[in-house]
């Protein structure tokens, strides 16, 4: 599509020029080639037919990492007077509406820990084992079940694909064990509107039947988005994970500079509120703002989700980044300010760079406005230190 309109790249800064593109097309074929050829030994190192070695290949440790200690955090949480959030029991009980009313009710900014899902797909392509993230399971529902966390994310993602394919693991598995040893919590998931969890279109039937099956294994939260926004996409995604009784969280991707005043900026607060008002009309049961490329500002969440506030009162609005600039907690806190009810974080030692910004920054810098123990999360925090390693 890109070749057949090359008008489109014209206006991008930094991008050459139509007779650059013909004259150096070579060049940037090569510069390609290069670039796919480190991707491939960054994620599956050296391969054979080029003279790589196994027998003296660096292998990775086999060190079995002890699991974080439930009764650790019970005795740290023992003293403390604090009552089960009982997310999940109103969900599966009452349904989403009821859950939507319960976020927008709840006094304190809440979390949502991507640990087991975004962190290690953004920074360690998403190898993680259902073993490892099993061993943390029942501790983290120890830390986290009576405090102020909405959710965690398990599944969705790449994490469907890289599971078969890479690490030969079933995910629906995953999905069951994650939600049987950890039962208190919300169990989140990314669904790629009609592509669900893989990379081309699917037939509208097996969406719906996907979104079924899912939420009988043990998903909870559906973060329902297409990446150029586009609302056809998103609209099977939305209609198939709530006809699944799941929790919708239609997802705004994110994109340019909101604060932009620019009449040539198309991606400006008009566009954004337009958006969201198709996503509730669709039936969502809670806004996403998703900023897939870390581009949000603090100025340019508060304007984002105080405006968002002002027009949906009623629908609970999710903040999520990734840190890659480095202001993802600074923005997750003007967000919190601006009225979101849920913003995202990552365990400390699985967060930063291309991940979620620090957990544990989060809290402290939230202060009385969320209730997470900060020792009973330095308990996972080491857990998930020694298995990164």
């Amino acid at each position: 599509f890109i070749q057949n309109n090359p008008e489109l790249l014209d206006n991008l800064p930094g991008t050459p020029t139509a007779v650059e593109r013909t004259t150096e097309g070579q060049k940037y074929d090569h510069l390609e080639g290069y670039l796919k050829y480190i991707a491939n030994l960054a994620v599956n190192g050296h391969p054979k037919s080029l003279g790589a070695d196994p027998a003296i290949a660096k292998t990775m440790r086999n060190q079995d990492v002890p699991a974080p200690s439930a009764e650790a955090i019970e005795a740290i949480l023992e003293k403390k007077n604090t009552k089960p959030n009982n997310f999940k029991k109103i969900l599966r009980e009452q349904g989403p509406k009821a859950l939507a009313k319960a976020m927008r009710e709840h006094s304190n900014t809440m979390l949502t820990d991507t640990t087991m899902r975004d962190a290690h797909q953004s920074l360690l392509a998403t190898r993680m084992r259902t073993h490892d993230l099993l061993k943390a399971a029942k501790a983290t529902n120890a830390a986290f079940n009576s405090a102020d966390i909405f959710s965690l994310e398990v599944w969705g993602g790449a994490t469907f694909d890289v599971s078969m394919n890479f690490l030969r693991e079933c995910p629906w598995k995953r999905l069951e064990e994650l939600d049987e040893a950890a039962p208190d919590m919300l169990k989140q998931m990314l669904l790629r509107g009609a592509n669900a969890v893989g990379y081309t279109v699917y037939p509208d039937n097996l969406v719906y039947e996907f979104c079924k099956t899912a939420y009988e294994s043990g998903n909870d939260v559906f973060r329902v988005f297409d990446s150029l926004n586009y609302i056809d996409n998103m609209e099977l995604g939305i209609k198939a994970a709530a006809a699944s009784g799941g929790f919708v969280e239609a997802a705004i991707s994110y994109t340019g500079d909101v604060t932009n005043d620019s009449p040539e900026n198309k991606y400006n607060l008009n566009y954004y509120l337009d958006f969201a008002d198709k996503l509730v009309d669709l039936g969502a049961h809670c806004l996403c703002i998703k900023d897939m490329a870390g581009l949000l500002t603090p100025r340019a969440t508060t304007l984002l989700v105080s405006e968002l506030r002002k027009k949906f009162p009623e629908i609970p609005i999710h903040l999520h980044t990734h840190d890659t600039a480095g202001m993802g907690v600074a923005s997750m806190l003007a967000g919190a300010q601006a009225g979101a009810d849920v913003v995202d974080g990552a365990i400390d030692s699985m967060s930063g760079l291309s991940s979620q910004p620090c957990l544990g920054a989060l809290v402290a810098a939230l202060g009385d406005k969320n209730n997470v123990n900060l020792d009973a999360l330095n308990v996972l925090n080491d857990y998930w230190e020694s298995v990164r390693e």
